[in-house]
């Protein structure tokens, strides 16, 4: 087995496990919350939301670090620095008396939540850009599996071992990614290309606001995010309005899987068809299958007609993150391509802030069926903003780095 073959396996169960444990908490979040006082319901509401939101925070300043880091000195160190600092926040999880401190270790858990950014960019690193696209894809099932499974195994510990157990349980999961990466993973060090040197992140910032494709990507991805995240936190609401049924968690969760189910499945298949026919045309057509498949979800009568339009939105969904990867992986310099990564995944953690908060604003004013017309809009723009971007001459991101380097000299 070759070592990029080797690595790649690793880091697909690697990202399974930390997808997992990041996802394992969400389902007791504010059951374990109510277990440090005698709060009011509107106390819970409000802390839950605040922690829930305080890892996305601080993981949206620190992506681009830990890329630039990580370019600097290999994804290796990276990783394992993540995967133990993960650990050790899950672990005190356990053992915390106040909502403040829970609070604050959710912030730096969010520092630390740099280990499946880093993995994407390190694995890209050692793809051929020509399969970018099928092997992002098929890396992306990790996480996606991790997802899917994380609430549900993080409910079913809760309710055996309790508490306290289940964050003790998770850490030792990530520990065992995190161990996975000393002793099975092998970085093949990249040679430089002749006349390659550091940019400064002034440089680079700049750079990619004058790179009209990779700025543009940049949008999409959270446009894409807010689109996924702005119906998460109403799903069981709406659920328990199409149903009579006393189980609406269970069907909630059955709702919410059947998107990350046509996600896991058609991932890969997206990503190959990308390496093909060409990113821009798949990203321009997942979104607008995006759009066809989440409009409806506002008309639905019955939990049926829910579930399965959410199963196909997912398959649409399902190639948008490795699709943008890849393009990113095409466009960036090997010696910026960490950071580039950090800076995609800071604007998917945007993405991530916003989404519920723009579902609820909008629910509260115009109700929870408008979440879906609003969100397909959102679909509708970001296709608008690639159309128009292929219509642009070609840049070369590298020589928009040289030219704002050059820029920056003579200013200076």
């Amino acid at each position: 087995m070759s070592v990029q073959k080797r690595n790649f396996i690793i880091m697909w169960f690697s990202n399974f496990l930390v997808a997992g444990t990041m996802t394992m908490i969400m389902p007791f979040l504010s059951l374990y919350i109510k277990t440090m006082g005698d709060f009011s319901d509107a106390y819970v509401q409000k802390w839950s939301g605040l922690v829930f939101g305080a890892t996305f925070v601080s993981a949206f300043i620190m992506s681009p670090i830990w890329g630039r880091i990580a370019d600097k000195y290999g994804y290796k160190p990276i990783l394992i620095i993540n995967g133990f600092g993960i650990a050790t926040s899950v672990f005190l999880m356990g053992f915390v008396h106040s909502v403040e401190a829970f609070f604050v270790l959710r912030l730096f858990m969010g520092v630390v939540t740099g280990f499946i950014p880093t993995s994407l960019a390190f694995i890209s690193s050692q793809t051929p850009k020509k399969i970018a696209g099928k092997t992002m894809g098929t890396l992306q099932m990790g996480s996606v599996s991790g997802t899917l499974f994380g609430p549900v195994f993080g409910g079913f510990l809760a309710d055996t071992f309790g508490f306290q157990y289940t964050f003790v349980i998770t850490s030792c999961a990530v520990s065992a990614a995190a161990l996975l990466v000393i002793f099975g993973i092998h970085e093949v060090k990249k040679a430089k290309a002749k006349g390659a040197h550091e940019y400064t992140r002034k440089t680079i910032i700049s750079g990619i606001f004058h790179h009209r494709l990779i700025l543009n990507v940049l949008m999409i991805t959270s446009l894409i995010q807010i689109g996924l995240f702005s119906i998460q936190p109403l799903l069981s609401l709406y659920v328990s309005h199409l149903t009579n049924s006393n189980e609406v968690a269970l069907l909630a969760g059955i709702t919410f899987s059947a998107t990350g189910v046509g996600n896991l499945l058609f991932a890969r298949t997206w990503g190959k068809l990308g390496d093909s026919i060409g990113y821009e045309k798949i990203l321009s057509t997942l979104l607008v299958l995006a759009f066809i498949f989440i409009v409806p979800q506002a008309l639905v009568t019955d939990l049926w007609q829910l579930i399965v339009l959410r199963f196909l939105f997912g398959i649409a969904a399902g190639g948008l993150i490795p699709i943008t990867t890849a393009l990113i992986r095409r466009e960036a310099p090997i010696e910026v391509q960490g950071e580039l990564m950090g800076y995609n995944t800071s604007f998917r953690f945007l993405g991530n802030i916003i989404g519920p908060m723009f579902g609820g604003f909008i629910s509260g004013f115009i109700g929870i069926s408008s979440v879906f017309f609003v969100t397909g809009a959102l679909f509708l723009i970001a296709f608008l903003v690639i159309y128009f971007a292929r219509k642009k001459p070609l840049q070369d991101f590298e020589e928009v780095l040289l030219e704002e380097e050059l820029h920056e000299k003579v200013s200076s």
